[in-house]
């Protein structure tokens, strides 16, 4: 072997230069720290050949393959240490902020900081500190300035984060190359002016006419109107149908009129207390939500069909979305993998990436301060959440609300959040707008290639306070001086194009009359029409009417071949030995015994669903298996780790079905779904909280999204949740759902709230709501689930319960009641303490005909009617009592209280039996809460004589 080949073969690092050698070097430095932390190809030759300046008998090989000095060698190293330091840290450096005097910056990354002289960059060949220079940069002097230019623009990066070694190289050629900054033709300038002028216009137009109103203007940030126009037009070109954007309401008027085409007269009419729908365009190319209680015009979203002649090309959607700021981010991403999915076929859905992106618009403060990011951010790499990319753009104006940066986070940026998730950043200088466009550019094509999410930090200013309303300058005097000095965006690409000689100062002036004279004609079209019309809300029909009587009882025939196939895996497939006995008793419970458990239920629910057409999706932390391994929907091989589901290979199945283990996370995970479920509303989908009170951390979607939704925007939901709850002395934390707090939340059909204790009661309650999918009747289903009954004898079903039954929202207990004139006690009462009642019952000696039971098992809609006619029966009544096993300020007791009065006799009292009013909602020690338990059952089967002070008063 010659003595050069020698060489190969024994120093790898000759293969190296410019950014690959840098990024060697990079990886070192963490090998030292931890070994087992870089690639483990990397790992081997850190191994045998330890560092990439490798020296021997003062000698080196170079890339070229000549001799040089170990001391020319060492020049080289901190050359490229140099200009890997530039790359990651010229961000430091950049003109990314509008008010920043670029003159007074500091020179950074001094050659002498690293030893080196201009001298000793010349005798270095470009090509190694900077691969992808153009053909000029001949020397690594010239490479140096080159690259400090190109990193200290009024765009700067940060992509040391990003660890796939593909990844960052494409980004760092996108940058160093210059193939971000894309030739701009005249036209396509005069556009982005024309727009610029548009949006300030908008706003000025908006200032002058409706004072002192609220708008949460866009200026300052007027660039992001145009980047999101850039952002649609790529994608739609890339062969997206489907865009959807979140943001919060910082410049969504904007965006409304001028990226979703909202009529300027309809935005007017709502400033003037006037909404007109008759101004709504009748081609149908803008949708505009509206529900009976109606919101705020900054909170509104809206949809527009891009179209070429009558072909819709694509649809974008612009989020409704309250105050709750980011809240509306995973909702957004759900929205956006419900559009890419196909849910026709057996298995799980075929996903096409392409199909959607979504797009969310944060706030500089809030992006790093509400969890809620966080946690969107982590669910982008996860089966069954990712959306092939989202990009993200952060509207920093440098201010929450009065709070300066420093006072409102703990990073150099409001961006670095996004690095923990390996994230690209560019942060761009909002008052250029064709850095604005290169952003977009390379945003666009690193989501195209690489299928991942982006983010571009626009960092501009608030012209005006948090609303027009607040005077900046009390809190922020000097900032404020700077502001109102400081010529707008428009202003200055405008003098930029008059000095470039592409527009004249004359083109300017028509084009700014021209865009205040078509917002002129839109306000004349709007009545005059000040003064609010006071009118009572309107509720819609089905709000009054009911859930429709539906047929959810299945063939027996259907039942039994379902069963056979849901315990039947191929022949090879090795299950967990415990798990297949179970299997194989469920499926002889009901083939030998006609019994179905919960679990079969469930499972027997799903799979007559689909083979009636009706997609699922069901995720949750432990979904797949079961929080208590009562599941079991897909199994493992034990010798393997492969997966099957039976539901996916169901003979007669004609939709997709999809569960996924979700991460611990109940927000984000919660508003997906919801997302996942308006914009796919043919679909079952389900979210399964561990346990219920787990909810809690989810609370703003329950509140702002699922429960109003409807009354706020029209949006229809059929979203099921499922709240694993009931007291087992397991302590506070694992007891109870919150069942007061989704009471508390229903009001005009807002959902339903179901507290259920067999299976067959949940199979009928799904299927009603896998058919209300398809009506207007529609709406979320709340079921609190159970625990220590999912096993229990009293929760199983007969087979003629799913054949011939339907879903009860009341039920009378077996074996009570058969002699209605005798009972003077009434006890009615919901969920695992129904259980309890029946097992004290059965030990009970002695004449029951004194007492009735009824299980209340839809608590709302309120069965009104069943239970008054129940009552009508019972001429003897001398009482009426509650009972539960929640606190007394808690569980359905307050709910129940005013509706039981209602409906009681003259002269029956209502009274409440369960536990005192408490802080907590349950004991920590389990004897404690057994003792209690007892008590609560015993007092409500024991006759007493009728307290005098309890008598119902009409």
């Amino acid at each position: 072997m010659s003595e050069e080949g020698s060489l190969k073969r024994k120093f790898p690092w000759e293969d190296f230069h410019g950014p690959n050698l840098g990024y060697v070097m990079e990886q070192y430095d963490q090998y030292k720290i931890d070994p087992n932390s870089v690639d483990i190809e990397l790992k081997e030759i850190f191994d045998t050949w330890g560092s990439p300046s490798i020296e021997t008998n003062q000698m080196t090989v170079s890339a070229d393959h000549d001799y040089i000095s170990a001391d020319k060698m060492t020049k080289i190293a901190e050359a490229v240490n140099l200009v890997t330091n530039i790359r990651r840290h010229g961000h430091l450096n950049a003109s990314i902020y509008p008010f920043e005097d670029c003159s007074e910056k500091n020179e950074f990354l001094q050659l002498e900081e690293y030893n080196l002289t201009e001298e000793d960059l010349k005798d270095i060949p470009a090509h190694l500190l900077c691969k992808d220079a153009p053909e000029h940069v001949t020397n690594g002097l010239e490479a140096y300035q080159y690259l400090k230019d190109v990193y200290k623009r009024t765009i700067a990066f940060e992509f040391s984060h990003v660890h796939n070694y593909e990844e960052k190289t494409w980004l760092v050629k996108m940058v160093e190359s210059g193939a971000i900054f894309k030739d701009l033709t005249d036209e396509k300038r005069k556009s982005i002016l024309k727009r610029l002028t548009e949006v300030e216009g908008f706003e000025q137009f908006l200032h002058r006419t409706f004072v002192g109103q609220k708008r949460f203007s866009i200026e300052g940030l007027d660039m992001l109107v145009p980047i999101l126009d850039e952002l649609i037009s790529s994608a739609v070109q890339s062969g997206t149908d489907t865009i959807n954007i979140g943001m919060a309401h910082r410049g969504r008027l904007n965006v409304l009129a001028h990226v979703l085409g909202k009529p300027y007269e309809i935005i007017f009419s709502e400033f003037q207390h006037a909404p007109n729908k008759d101004l709504v365009p009748s081609e149908g190319s803008i949708g505009i939500n509206y529900g009976w209680s109606g919101d705020v015009k900054y909170h509104l979203g809206a949809n527009k069909q891009i179209k070429d002649e009558n072909t819709v090309r694509a649809k974008v959607t612009l989020a409704n979305n309250p105050s709750h700021l980011e809240f509306i981010d995973p909702i957004v991403e759900g929205y956006t993998r419900a559009a890419q999915e196909k849910r026709t076929e057996k298995g799980y859905p075929k996903q096409d990436e392409s199909a959607a992106m979504a797009i969310l618009i944060h706030g500089d403060a809030a992006f790093p301060g509400e969890g809620i990011v966080a946690e969107t951010l982590n669910l982008n790499k996860l089966t069954g959440y990712q959306t092939g990319g989202t990009i993200h753009i952060i509207a920093n104006n440098m201010i929450g609300f009065t709070t300066e940066s420093r006072d409102s986070r703990s990073t150099k940026y409001a961006s670095d959040i996004a690095k923990g998730y390996e994230i690209p950043i560019v942060h761009v200088n909002a008052d250029d707008p064709e850095a604005c466009l290169a952003a977009v550019y390379i945003a666009m094509e690193y989501r195209n290639k690489f299928k991942s999410d982006f983010l571009i930090d626009l960092i501009g200013y608030r012209r005006f306070g948090h609303n027009e309303m607040d005077e900046p300058s009390m809190t922020q005097p000097k900032l404020y001086e700077k502001v109102r000095k400081h010529p707008t965006v428009r202003a200055l690409y405008g003098n930029k194009l008059v000095n470039e000689g592409i527009i004249k100062l004359e083109e300017l002036d028509k084009i700014n009359q021209e865009v205040q004279s078509t917002l002129e004609k839109a306000h004349q079209k709007v009545p005059d029409n000040r003064v609010a019309q006071v009118h009572e809300i309107k509720l819609p029909e089905f709000v009054n009417n009911g859930l429709p009587k539906l047929k959810t009882s299945v063939d027996k025939e259907q039942l039994l071949q379902l069963n056979e196939e849901l315990v039947n895996w191929p022949e090879n497939f090795k299950v967990f030995p415990k798990l297949k006995k179970i299997l194989e008793k469920r499926g002889k419970a009901l083939s030998e015994h006609g019994k179905v458990d919960w679990s079969l239920g469930e499972a027997l629910a799903f799979a007559s669903i689909l083979e009636d057409g009706t997609p699922i999706r069901l995720t949750g932390q432990d979904s797949q298996r079961g929080t208590f391994a009562h599941r079991h929907i897909v199994l493992h091989d034990i010798e393997s780790g492969e997966n099957y589901s039976p539901l996916h290979r169901l003979s007669n199945a004609k939709a997709s079905f999809a569960v996924h283990n979700s991460p611990l996370s109940e927000g984000s995970v919660l508003g997906f779904e919801y997302g996942y479920n308006v914009f796919a509303p043919e679909t079952l989908v389900l979210w399964e909280a561990q346990f219920g009170d787990f909810a809690n951390a989810a609370q703003v979607f329950f509140d702002q999204f699922i429960a109003a939704g409807r009354a706020k925007w029209g949006q229809k939901s059929g979203l099921v949740m499922l709240l694993p709850h009931g007291f087992e002395g397991q302590g506070p934390e694992h007891s109870s759902a919150r069942l007061e707090r989704y009471l508390q939340l229903s009001a005009e059909d807002s959902w339903q709230v179901a507290n259920l204790t067999t299976a067959a009661q949940y199979f009928h309650i799904l299927r009603r709501q896998a058919d209300l999918l398809k009506r207007e009747e529609v709406r979320p289903l709340v079921i609190m689930t159970p625990k220590s009954l999912l096993r229990n004898l009293h929760s199983v079903s007969d087979i003629t319960e799913l054949t011939e039954g339907e879903f009860k929202p009341v039920i009378e207990q077996p074996g009570l009641g058969k002699a209605p004139e005798k009972v003077k006690r009434l006890v009615l009462c919901s969920g695992k303490v129904s259980i309890d009642l029946v097992d004290k019952l059965n030990t009970l000696e002695g004449d029951t005909d004194w007492v009735h039971i009824l299980r209340v098992e839809e608590l709302y809609p309120f069965p009104k009617q069943i239970i008054s006619s129940i009552i009508e029966r019972l001429t003897s009544l001398e009482e009426i009592v509650w009972v539960q096993e929640e606190p007394q300020n808690m569980g359905a007791w307050l709910f129940m209280d005013p509706r039981l009065r209602e409906i009681a006799p003259e002269g029956v009292p209502v009274r409440y039996i369960g536990r005192r009013r408490r802080q907590s909602p349950a004991e920590g020690d389990p004897n404690i809460h057994k003792k209690d338990q007892e008590r609560i059952v015993t007092e409500a089967l024991t006759q007493t004589v009728r307290d005098k002070s309890f008598v119902n008063s009409k």
